[in-house]
């Protein structure tokens, strides 16, 4: 497992009887952290799927996790992580209570400190396109030093250059990974051609 590429894939939409196919192709391609969004159907179901068989290659969590109930769902059904839209204090103390890693949504430098503060494992810059790469830079300018941030919500393998030169970390892709209704055929090729660039730009 490439514990350098930090990139989260958003299986919004998924349903439970493709959760196995599609997790397969996304590790087989070299991706290991996963999230299932909680506004998916029967989302964890889903994660507890997914959870159980991978937990040995892959980090398998929810994300769009509005509430502390929520995280604590989530961890009941074996979730390693959870990613959220919103900065939320409440939800990310809850998480690092129950012992899961939280990535909580920020645009400002009043939210990446309230967030920080509150214990949160990583940042998710969302939208990043609004933001965009130079926004970025200069918020982690004053942020603490290697503190890992994601762009989530516009990067693609065009821009991936521009948010590593920017600071990010790593990056959260959905539509560009799965959509519903793609074969795990489908996922794995537009995974693999998002790892060599990720790799390109990113791993050192």
């Amino acid at each position: 497992m490439n514990e350098n590429r930090n990139i989260i894939a958003i299986l919004r939409g998924i349903t439970p009887p493709e959760v196995a196919d599609v997790c397969t192709a996304l590790v087989r391609a070299g991706i290991n952290r996963i999230e299932v969004p909680l506004n998916s159907p029967e989302p964890l179901r889903s994660v507890e799927l997914a959870a159980r068989r991978f937990a040995d290659v892959a980090e398998i969590g929810a994300g769009t996790v509005l509430s502390p109930e929520e995280v604590d769902a989530v961890k009941a059904v074996g979730g390693q992580f959870i990613v959220s839209p919103d900065c939320n204090p409440d939800v990310i103390r809850r998480a690092g209570e129950v012992g899961l890693a939280s990535y909580p949504g920020i645009f400002t430098t009043t939210e990446a400190f309230t967030a920080i503060r509150a214990g949160a494992f990583a940042l998710k810059i969302f939208p990043a396109s609004v933001l965009g790469p130079a926004g970025i830079a200069a918020l982690m300018a004053v942020l603490p030093p290697r503190f890992p941030v994601f762009a989530v919500g516009g990067a693609s393998p065009e821009n991936f250059g521009d948010y590593a030169r920017a600071g990010c970390a790593g990056v959260g892709l959905g539509t560009s990974l799965y959509r519903p209704g793609d074969t795990a055929d489908a996922v794995r090729a537009k995974a693999e051609t998002i790892v060599a660039a990720f790799d390109r730009e990113f791993v050192q």
